[in-house]
């Protein structure tokens, strides 16, 4: 087990006729209190100061002002436990199912299985096996729920498409995305462009109207390319300032574009590898929408193993410290959990705990329209723990 992997307590999948008081909430100001029904779904979210409405006999929890908040969502995770999504085949079943509990004891409560560039008939079977899954998964239970697929690529510009092979990048057309999502374009909820590669502007208004959320990213756009994708209903840019032209002070690129557009939510990989904790404080305060930025893992097969050498595609990586890399030196990913970012931001003094939490927690859901944490939802919740003196942040499930 990579030591930078760690186990948090994993106690029932749900709540049920409890209140929890004095508890700080990601999007909340003050202490509130939190109610839970027998069904195990939030009752109602309060302050301490209307104590009065919550007089019932539930058992009660006081968390002394630690932090609750809904598990993790990660929308761009390529594999874990030696497993990658790309390769899925249907023998694979069973460590899929393994990887869900895995990551529900890293405290991530939903993901979107992330399929890189690879052959459209290597796509279109793990579509095929993924769909499969999600038809025959329970609602409830302790394991990471899969929303549907997160097709990163094929239709990547070359120029950019870091470590992701050449031999199997596609023009962006319509009938190339056609193609690619085959019979399952349902299961795809996300996929990963570069805009440029399309003149006609046709495919982003085609992919939203199958009700997929496109993400502009191993990209070359201008800025003004980036506006016109942002315009015709793409939402996302995938791991902010990766496999992207630079800032610049007479083109700001994409990423520019995205920092001073309310309605675009930034994918972020907070490793400490993919960009600089200084970079990630003047993202964070360069974007004045608080829920424009998000938390990603970007998490690689051997997420869950030991640091070596592992196969990846007709390659291999090497993976020393929870970062992967190819033999040449190109950055390929990392196997770092989701949550270990939130610990990340908060030990680098780069923003607060309850902000920390909010990236990897509330903002995800956003991104692909689920709700947050408040009434109605499932009470699966994390509690965490911020010890001052020593500026570590740990968690466990409640």
């Amino acid at each position: 087990m990579n030591e930078a992997i760690r186990q948090p307590t994993t106690a029932s999948s749900q709540l049920s006729n409890l209140s929890i008081i004095n508890a700080r909430l990601p999007g909340y100001q003050d202490l509130q209190q939190i109610q839970i029904n027998s069904q195990g779904i939030i009752a109602a979210i309060a302050p301490m100061q209307q104590s009065a409405q919550f007089r019932t006999n539930h058992s009660t929890i006081d968390v002394a002002g630690d932090w609750i908040s809904m598990g993790g969502v990660d929308l761009q995770i390529n594999g874990a436990l030696g497993l990658a999504f790309p390769d899925l085949e249907r023998q694979h079943l069973p460590l899929l199912q393994q990887n869900c509990e895995f990551l529900w004891n890293q405290g991530v409560a939903a993901f979107l299985p992330t399929i890189v560039t690879t052959s459209p008939e290597k796509i279109a079977r793990s579509l095929s096996v993924i769909a499969d899954f999600i038809a025959n998964q329970p609602t409830e239970g302790e394991f990471a729920q899969i929303l549907g697929v997160h097709l990163e690529g094929p239709f990547l510009n070359p120029q950019k498409r870091g470590a992701h092979p050449a031999e199997y990048l596609l023009p962006l057309t319509i009938e190339n995305v056609e193609r690619v999502l085959g019979d399952y374009a349902s299961v795809v909820k996300l996929i990963t462009l570069a805009p440029e590669l399309d003149p006609t502007g046709e495919v982003i208004p085609y992919l939203r109207s199958l009700g997929i959320t496109v993400s502009v990213g191993h990209s070359l756009a201008t800025a003004a390319q980036a506006q016109q994708a942002f315009a015709s209903g793409a939402s996302m840019v995938t791991h902010a300032f990766n496999a992207m032209p630079v800032l610049h002070h007479r083109e700001p690129g994409l990423l520019g574009a995205a920092l001073v557009n309310s309605k675009v939510q930034c994918g972020l990989i907070a490793d400490g590898e993919h960009i600089t904790p200084t970079i990630i404080q003047l993202l964070l305060r360069a974007s004045d929408n608080k829920e424009g930025i998000f938390l990603v893992s970007d998490a690689l097969a051997p997420m869950g193993l030991s640091d070596g050498i592992y196969r990846w595609d007709s390659r291999e990586i090497e993976v020393v410290g929870g970062t992967a890399r190819l033999p040449d030196g190109t950055l390929a990913g990392t196997t770092l959990p989701l949550l270990s970012s939130v610990e990340n931001l908060v030990q680098w003094g780069i923003c607060g705990v309850g902000e920390a939490i909010f990236l990897a927690t509330e903002v995800p859901r956003q991104a692909i329209g689920l709700a947050g944490i408040s009434p109605g939802q499932p009470a699966q919740l994390l509690r965490w723990n911020f010890e001052e003196a020593t500026g570590k942040l740990t968690y466990q499930r409640l």
